[in-house]
Parts: structure tokens; sequence; C-alpha cells
């Protein structure tokens, strides 16, 4: 019995030795597969700091977005910047990604049929260069030197990875280096998390690790992918999978003036808030799409948030759950006026470059009048939405405080920018067709622009050396000019001086509201003839006309002259500076170019021009006018 069971036990020693044998030697070369992803999968998806990745043929596609040139945010298609920065071509290959640190700033550009996009920051970019030529493997930490691994070690590191797919996450108290994660959408199993998270059971070990070599290309979930898994975009990921920049076709700066008067109710005011949660819900907001805050009024306006409070449409969300009703009457004037002065500005997030959008809610009509207030906001380039829920009936418009408030109020009264609504019930009905206009970007014509923002005040000489006919060519240069801007009375305004030894005003900024208007004005200006005082006519300028000048109008003025001034300039144009007028400088003939540098605003070179003769002004009118434009879209504004 004792023989017996002592040769079974030798038997089952020397299988087992045997075993272990066989499985050593297939060990000792283990093999890799380079994991094959998605086109649209994006950087920021996998953790790994290096990687070695496969990309599929056809993605150079749109669709695959891009952001960045060289260094790419890691918001990118992995695959879409290797094609941008050359590595590949539509065909598909093998990459190896590397993660730098966040950029401030990402420029697009065109390279190799794919167009990247520009973003302002990203807290993680990354580099793709070509598959390595020898087994690439990761920069050893500095004061370590490579451990042998022996066979044994090896088995055991395999093992480890390979149960990664069957064991259970490990708990905080495990001392597990991962993030929590967010709630997994329905059907995505938990070992699909694994594959991106930045800890694993094999590099969690204390023991030695395999080799260095193609083993740690893809590390953790590489015996996944070996086994043909291929991720996808779609994966639950951890927090850090980047937040969203919002919209970027919708990339307003706006506000909700919402009516909080006692006669609005309880009720009402609560579907006032759904309507704003509507919104809220239905805007991607973020940093590189829109941006919401909201004011209440009753007697008085209040800031509920500004634009900078909430950067996502969640935490938006819950904010307007947490607005309370103010009560009082329902002054929806001096809440456009609180907004106009306070609310767009560079303390609050107004961004600038972003249009200025105020959504004016209220019950019924306003008590107050809104049409000098709203004028102010226009001027200052906030586009005006007027939603009217419950209008005045016949017999209630005795009691309006100010007829045609709405059309008063908007932007632009060709119905664009009126919505009227017969029932509180019915107003969440308007969330599409109102964000439908307020991201029409294009069609916002309050917003401040080159075009519609300046007054633009000529100055002319009209000396005897100029004679009758050039300065007929100078008033078509003074015409050609003007016409390229957008004029009504809270647009552009123009404005015309002629001078010889004396000044005389043509016609001031408030004389004519339209182009035709203007044009005909400079039709009618007659060749005075005379002298040549530039000093005394930039002071008259100043007095006579841009001293009527709106406070929220760009002062520009333009001072064609073709000889040297018998008075002196340098005063007068420090006056004109110091007022904030940008003066052009345009010399013709016998202009002194010194003269015009002095005259011309700070830097001289983009303010003053000279042309030999008067038949080449036409020429200058597109430089001038780009000028003009680079300047202002250098320029915050709003």
């Amino acid at each position: 019995m004792k023989a017996s069971v002592i040769e079974m036990f030798l038997v089952l020693l020397v299988t087992r030795i045997h075993s272990n044998k066989d499985v050593t030697k297939k060990l000792k070369r283990p093999r890799f597969t380079v994991p094959q992803i998605n086109c649209d999968v994006k950087a920021g998806k996998i953790i790994n700091p290096e990687f070695v990745v496969k990309c599929p043929a056809g993605c150079q596609d749109p669709k695959y977005h891009v952001y960045g040139t060289d260094v790419y945010a890691s918001y990118s298609s992995v695959c879409g910047a290797a094609i941008h920065s050359g590595v590949l071509d539509n065909s598909g290959g093998k990459i190896l990604v590397r993660k730098v640190a966040g950029q401030s700033g990402y420029k697009g550009s065109y390279a190799n049929g794919v167009q990247s996009l520009s973003l302002p920051r990203w807290r993680e970019s990354f580099v793709v260069s070509g598959e390595p030529t020898k087994a690439y493997q990761k920069p050893p930490v500095p004061g370590t030197t490579a451990q042998p691994v022996t066979p044994l070690q090896l088995t055991g590191a395999m093992a480890t990875e390979v149960t990664l797919t069957s064991l259970p996450k490990p708990s905080p108290s495990t001392g597990s280096t991962t993030s929590s994660l967010r709630p997994q959408p329905v059907g995505h199993r938990s070992w699909e998390l694994d594959l991106w998270s930045t800890g694993s059971y094999a590099s969690g070990h204390n023991g030695p690790r395999a080799n260095p070599g193609e083993m740690d290309l893809w590390q953790p979930g590489s015996v996944l992918l070996d086994a043909g898994f291929v991720p996808k975009e779609e994966l639950s990921t951890q927090s850090l999978e980047p937040v969203s920049q919002g919209d970027p076709n919708c990339k307003v700066d706006l506000s909700f003036l919402i009516d909080g008067s006692s006669s609005i109710g309880k009720r009402r005011f609560r579907i006032q808030k759904q309507f704003l949660a509507d919104v809220a819900q239905t805007l991607d907001i973020g940093p590189g799409g829109p941006l919401m805050g909201v004011v209440q009024y009753g007697d008085n306006p209040a800031a509920q948030f500004s634009l900078r409070t909430h950067m996502n449409s969640r935490d938006l969300k819950t904010a307007i759950d947490k607005i309370t009703q103010r009560g009082g009457l329902s002054n929806a004037g001096r809440a456009i006026s609180y907004v106009t002065k306070n609310f767009f500005s560079k303390a609050n997030g107004n961004r600038g470059g972003a249009p200025n959008v105020a959504v004016v809610i209220v019950d019924g009509w306003p008590t107050d009048k809104v049409e000098e207030a709203s004028r102010l906001a226009r001027e200052s380039g906030i586009n005006i939405f007027f939603i009217t829920v419950e209008g005045a009936t016949e017999n209630e418009k005795q009691y309006v405080t100010e007829p045609n408030f709405s059309n008063k109020a908007v932007c632009r009264t060709n119905g664009f920018y009126s919505l009227n609504v017969q029932s509180w019930f019915s107003l969440r009905k308007t969330v599409q067709p109102l964000l439908k206009r307020v991201c029409d970007t294009d069609r916002l014509a309050c917003s401040k622009t080159c075009w519609n923002s300046a007054d633009i005040g000529f100055v002319i000489d009209g000396s005897s050396s100029v004679g009758t006919g050039n300065f007929r060519t100078v008033l078509q240069f003074v015409a050609n000019i003007s016409k390229e801007f957008e004029i009504s009375e809270t647009d552009t305004r123009v404005g015309a001086v002629q001078y010889t030894y004396e000044q005389r005003l043509e016609f001031g900024f408030d004389d004519y509201h339209t182009k035709s208007d203007i044009l005909n004005a400079i039709k009618r200006v007659g060749y005075w003839s005379g002298g040549t005082s530039t000093g005394a006519a930039i002071n008259y300028a100043l007095e006579q006309l841009f001293k009527k000048s709106k406070p929220n109008k760009r002062k520009l003025m333009i001072l064609i002259t073709d000889g040297r001034s018998y008075d002196d300039v340098r005063i007068p144009a420090m006056v004109a500076h110091h007022k904030g007028v940008t003066t052009y400088a345009i010399g013709v003939a016998w202009a002194a170019q010194d003269e015009l540098e002095v005259i011309a605003t700070h830097p001289a070179s983009d303010h003053s021009f000279f042309v030999d003769e008067f038949d080449n002004l036409y020429k200058f009118v597109p430089k001038v006018i780009q000028n003009i434009c680079t300047e202002f879209n250098s320029q915050p504004r709003n």
C-alpha cells in the first residue's frame, strides 16, 4: 500500500515538472499583437502615458474631430491626428502615441486632407509618431535598474493579467489606484472599464515586472486586446473623460431676464423656471459654446448668476431650480438697463467675441417703459429678444404703460426677435424656435461688428490747391468708404467737416440715419477753396462733431489733405488721441508725410497713407477699411 502511494506521488511530481517546462517554453517568447482601435477613439480615453496602436483605413474623415497642430488636445481622434500630422495616410497603420502636458491653446490647421480645429485650452495633450523600428520600451524610472525576469515570474505576471477579466474590481481599501467611476451605461460590462483604468493587478504587484519589451507595450488590458477586443468610444470611462466644451455652433453669451413680479404667481413662476431648465438642457453649455446667466426682475433687477458661474448644462439646471421668486412690479425696462450696464462685463464672464443676447420674458406687459433702455442696449451690441406671455387683451390694453412695447424693445422689428405665447402652459413649446434664432449668429443684427459700431467723421481739405475736379474725386472716396458700413441711428453714423483757413460742418452724426441719405449728403457738399489750416480743422471736428459722439461708439476721424498745414498740427492731434479718437491721415500729392504721421494714431504705419495723385485715391479704400476692421477685431468688444 505504501509502495503504491509513493509510486503515485512520484508520477504526479514528474508530470508537474514536465508540465511546467512546457508552459515555460511556451512563455519564453510571448507573442504580442498591437491592438487596433476605431477611427473615433480619442486619446483621452486611453490612460496610458505612452502606447502603440493600429489605426484602420478610412480615418481621413471630417467627422473624426482633431484639435491642434503637431501637439493635439487629448479630445482629438488618435487616428485623425496621426493623418493630420503626416505619420499615417488614409490606409491606416501602426503609430506611437505619447501623452504630454495640456496646452493653453491649440491652433487649427489644414494638413494631409484633415482640417484640425482650434481649442482654447485642454488639460492633456499628445503627440504621434511612426511605429518604432525596435520593440518599444517604456523609459526606465530614474534611479532604478532593469531586473532579470525568470520564466516563473513571467508566468505569474501573465496569469495575473489574464485573471483581470474575471476578478472583481478592488475596493479602495485594497489600495487600488483607480479613481471612482461614473455609473455604467446599461449593457456595459465592468471588465471593459478596466481596460482603460490607470491601475491593474499586474502593474500593482510589488514583485518583479515582466519583460519590459513588447509585453509592456500596452498596459493594462493587453491580453484582452490580443483576444480581439476593439475598444469603442462609447465606453463608460473614468472621471478623466473630457468635459464638454459646449456647442461651437452656438457660441453666444446669453442672459435671460425672467419676470418675478407678484402678479405672475407661484405656479406660473415654476413654469418659467421649467422653461429655463429646458433651455439649459437643450443647449450644450460650455466655455467653447453658449454661456448663460439669469437676471430676475420685479421692482428692481438682481442677477441670479452670471455667465461665468456655471460651465455645463447640469450645474446650470441645478442653479435654476434654486431660484426663488422676488415679487413686486414688472419693471422690465429697469432690468434691461441693468443688463446693459452690469451684466455683459468681462468680470461677469463676457467673452467679447461672442454675441451678447438678452431674452426678456414678461407676464402680460411691463409696468415701466422699455424703449430708451432698449435703445441703449442695442447701441451696446446687445441683441434683445422679447417673449410676451398672455399679452394684454383688447380690454386690457388701456392699462399698458407703453403701447407696442415689444417692437420698441427688440433688436429689429422684423418678427425674428419677438415671440407671443398665448398661455404659460404653452411656453415650453417655444424652446426650440427661440434657440434656433438665438444660435443663428449670422442673423443677430445688433451684435457689434466692424461695420455697425462707429461714429466716422471725415475732415476734408477744401483748399485752393485741390481744385473742383479733384474735390469731387475726394468726395467719391468718402462715399466709397461710407457705403461699406451699416448706417442707422443705432449703428454706424457718419459726419463731415470741410476746411480751408476756416471750417464748416457739412453734416453731423444725427443728421442722416440711412445709407442713401448719407451718400446723397456727400454728393451735395460744395467745394469751398482757400488756405490749409489742418490743426484748426482737427480742433473744430472734435468740438462740433465728435463731442456729440455716443460713449459706446468707436470714434474714427478720417482726414484727407493735399498739402502742408499753415498751422501746427501736433497739439490738436494729441488732444484727439487723448479723447479716444482714432485718426487716419490720408495725404495726396503735396501732403507732408511727416505731418501725416504726427496726425495719425500710433502706429502711424497703420493709420497714415500717402497717394501720389487724386485719381489713385480709390485704390486705398480697401486698405483703409481693412485696417479699421483689423483694429476693431484685435480689441475687446462689448
